[in-house]
């Protein structure tokens, strides 16, 4: 028998979900050794098992891990040892996963603004440190597809944005959905065959699905918190999600 083709796959924000990280690799069948990953970032913040979560992601092979905001504010406590959001909007979490890992008995302890405990950025492995550094703003593909955390300013050129709009601006996203409202069937949005998102979760139009407007793909699905992660085969639109 012949093995099959090998495939690419894009997932969205994970948010330290590990259990629900292995159900969407295991019921789509992916492959560690051969299929691509695309994983549209904030692998951090939400759920206590970020550590797991980084550990599994860094069995793959062929992974492309995109920068999301979440990640962007552990990069800087990696590179100052100091968290901007004091581990606050779900950082805690993350805290807690690292600190059960690198330093059993270290306490969180709550500030007037945030949280902050012993834990040291010498006390993160350096895979992970290295995994965080790699992470990309974007990924494009062969096919004229775009691959990115939050989205962009759709009247800017793509390649002069300001940097955080890769991982914090929503209007691209929002623009689409309005668009699509005005049954807009003009010329695409963007100079893109196709775009995947995360960053702004379905659930916030309570969805727990992806949700396509224009050539947008949003599949941000609300994994860490209320939601499900979902994995979708950029190829032929197959997902799969977790159970939670």
């Amino acid at each position: 028998m012949e093995d099959r083709k090998n495939k690419v796959f894009v997932m969205g924000d994970i948010h330290g979900a590990y259990q629900a990280l292995i159900q969407c690799l295991v019921r789509s069948n992916f492959n560690y050794e051969k299929d691509i990953l695309i994983q549209l970032g904030d692998v951090v913040d939400g759920n206590k098992e970020v550590f797991e979560c980084v550990e599994e992601l860094l069995k793959i092979k062929n992974l492309i891990a995109i920068k999301g905001n979440h990640d962007v504010w552990f990069q800087q406590f990696l590179d100052t040892d100091f968290h901007p959001q004091l581990w606050n909007h779900g950082g805690i979490t993350t805290l807690e996963s690292y600190l059960k890992h690198c330093q059993p008995n270290g306490k969180v302890i709550k500030t007037g603004k945030g949280y902050k405990s012993s834990l040291n950025t010498t006390d993160i492995p350096k895979s992970h440190k290295s995994f965080f550094e790699r992470q990309q703003l974007y990924y494009l593909d062969n096919q004229n597809r775009c691959f990115v955390h939050a989205g962009f300013d759709p009247t800017k050129p793509f390649r002069e944005q300001e940097e955080t709009n890769y991982y914090f601006d929503r209007s691209l996203w929002l623009t689409a959905l309005s668009l699509q409202k005005q049954d807009y069937n003009k010329t695409p949005l963007t100079i893109f065959n196709e775009i995947y998102i995360g960053h702004t979760a379905t659930t916030r139009w309570n969805m727990t699905r992806p949700i396509k407007a224009l050539e947008i793909t949003n599949i941000d699905t609300g994994a860490g918190h209320d939601g499900k992660l979902t994995i979708m085969d950029i190829d032929t639109k197959e997902f799969w999600q977790s159970d939670f």
